[in-house]
Formats: C-alpha cells, structure tokens, sequence
C-alpha cells in the first residue's frame, strides 16, 4: 500500500481554564531517550539517558537504540515527573518527537506519548526533530529576537534557516551529502579514534597545527547556502592512502594535525555559510544548534565572527544542543499556546522535513 504523503493532520485543543500550562516533551529520535517538563515556557526537568553500547559498534546501531528506548522510557518519563515535582495527572498536554530519525526509536516515544496523553484524556502534540532544534534556545535566556539565522549541525543533519516566527522558517539550505556531525564521526573512524568522532577530533584538534595540512573547502556555487562535506571526507581518506598512513601506526602529531586540518575545513565552511545567510537577509542575531554546536573551535570562531559583524550569537547549554526532551517540551508549550495539536494517527516519519511541520 502506498504511504499517505499527506501532513499530519492538526487539531485546535480547547482553551483550558488552567492558571498555568505543564507540558511533557518526549524525545526518542536516536539513541538517547529524554524526558523534561516545561511550565508555561519555563523549563522544570530535564532527563537523558545515553546508549553507550553504539560506542562498541563505531556509531549507531537502530535495533540496539529502539530497544533500549524501550527498556528506558518508562524510568526516563517517571524521573522527569520526579524532578518537575509534578504528577502525571496534572499534564495539560504530551508532546513527542515523530520524525526525522530512525524508524524504531521514532516509534517508541511516539507510541509512548500518544499512549500517555489519550490515557490521560489530554492533548497530544507532534513535534518534527529539527523545528525543536531551531526552538532549543526558548530554554533559557538569553533567547534570540525573531527573525533570526540558525545553524543547526548534527549527525544527521546540517540545515540553515530564516526562523522568522514560532512556526514560520524558510530553509536556506541543506547538506547535499554528508552532514557535517556524519563527516566527523567518519574521519574518526578512518584515523581509528572512538565514536562518537566529534569530541575526539575536537580534543586532538585543539593540540594540532590546522595549518600543517590545507585540506578543501567546498562552497559550492556562489551564493549557495548548501553545504557538502562528502568531497572532504574523501580528501582526508587520499591523504592517508598517499602517505601510506595506518590508522594503527600513525604518529601522534600527525594525528592532531589531521583532526586539526580537517575540523578547521569544517568550521571554516560552516562559518562563512552562516554569516553570508545573516547578513544576505538583514538579521541581527544568529544560532547555533545540534550536536556539532558542542564543538570548541565552531563556538569560538563564530564568536569571533559575530563581534566582527557585530551579531549577537546563541548557543544554548550543550546538554541543549544534543537530543534532549527540553526542546521537544518547548515546541509543544509554543504549539499548545496556540492551541494546536495531533492527531493520534499520527504515524512516524523517519525522512520528515522541516517544511512538513511549519504552520
């Protein structure tokens, strides 16, 4: 049977009484599994428990994540009610991620907040993974003015957009292979580092000379907002095999200045991409957001370039950039503000887009 491409459908919740609004935001999209409770756009909890297991596999395997969110959802939702100090009972709506991400995980949360809130009797809410990313710095303050730039850079995914509302974005553009979070933990798996590849490049960076090797930036056409980082990956895996270069036997400055050539490629893209996007449409402010963002040398040099251009730059908290519930939260305060919600047909999209959820 044919997949029904049409949007989730949406409904308008019923204006409640209540003298405040508590929402519980559910994120299952990988492999962490996170809870967190916001009331009335201020944050109460935050919970995540990681998977550590993929760290034995180089990356991510989805039948090990979607189990383990199963064996961890029930105690992650429980302990964020704890921490909030609030009950069940006492939820005005459940919000969850359904999609993008992988299919299995997608579904444990998914079925396990729409499970909550129609056993509740309350609202559901659908929240698209990359539109929680762009509200992540609703969690706390300082928060950016609309309409801002944000980059958001991740395993999966490296996007800019125009936020120009809650709900109103205009994508810039798109990695057009390789996210850049992807093309880290790729090179780390070439030069035999741990998974993930990020923090261990970002360490060995930091000792290393960027300048000892001049590896390729890929800007594309001019005026392109699109990104492609599968050209630099590869020029690192030529580097290697030229130089006869053995993941095993490779001195360890000619590590740091591989992690340090190849990361400075990345930022240096990354950067330029993000200040041309605010600057082409007349922004005052700027973002960053997923997991990349916890990366040391992007966070300074895009400090850097916001004093140089005189922007302001936000970069929530880093247990904010990475998959966290608190976002999730934060979107279903945003939606339940303007009193929308799912459909409890509503089904998981692993290859959602941005566009798909923007009302």
């Amino acid at each position: 049977m044919e997949a029904d491409s049409r949007p989730p459908i949406q409904c308008r919740i019923r204006p409640q009484p209540h003298c405040s609004v508590l929402i519980l935001g559910i994120e299952s999209s990988c492999d962490e599994t996170s809870a967190a409770v916001v009331r009335d756009g201020v944050l109460l909890s935050n919970v995540t428990a990681v998977q550590a297991i993929h760290a034995l596999h180089g990356g991510v395997v989805p039948e090990l994540a979607s189990r383990a969110h199963m064996r961890t959802i029930v105690p992650v939702v429980g302990e964020a009610l704890r921490k909030a100090g609030v009950e069940k009972t006492e939820l005005d709506a459940v919000a969850a991620v359904y999609g993008p991400g992988l299919i299995g995980s997608l579904l444990v949360g998914l079925t396990f907040g729409k499970s909550l809130a129609l056993g509740l009797g309350i609202p559901f809410i659908g929240v698209n993974h990359m539109e929680a990313h762009l509200l992540s710095h609703f969690i706390e303050d300082p928060r950016p003015q609309f309409p801002f730039v944000n980059l958001t850079a991740s395993g999966g995914h490296t996007q800019l957009v125009l936020v120009e509302k809650p709900f109103g974005y205009k994508i810039l553009g798109e990695t057009r292979d390789d996210a850049a979070g992807e093309a880290f933990d790729k090179v780390a798996k070439m030069l035999g580092l741990e998974y993930p590849g990020g923090p261990s490049i970002d360490r060995l960076a930091a000792q290393g000379n960027a300048a000892a090797i001049d590896f390729p930036r890929l800007f594309l056409e001019e005026g392109s907002f699109d990104f492609s980082f599968s050209g630099l990956k590869t020029s690192v895996l030529y580097y290697m095999r030229d130089r006869k270069l053995d993941p095993k036997h490779i001195t360890h400055e000619q590590l740091r200045d591989l992690c340090a050539g190849f990361q400075r490629a990345v930022v240096d893209v990354l950067a330029e991409k993000l200040i041309h996007a605010a600057r082409a449409h007349s922004v005052n402010d700027i973002a960053l957001a997923g997991g990349v963002a916890a990366n040391a040398e992007l966070r300074q040099r895009l400090a850097q370039e916001a004093r140089r251009h005189n922007l302001r730059l936000f970069i929530p908290r880093i247990e904010f950039c990475t998959d966290n519930g608190a976002m999730v939260a934060m979107v279903g305060f945003f939606k339940h503000r303007e009193h929308i919600s799912s459909n409890l047909e509503l089904t998981a999209e692993p290859n959602l887009s941005l566009a798909d959820s923007a009302v």
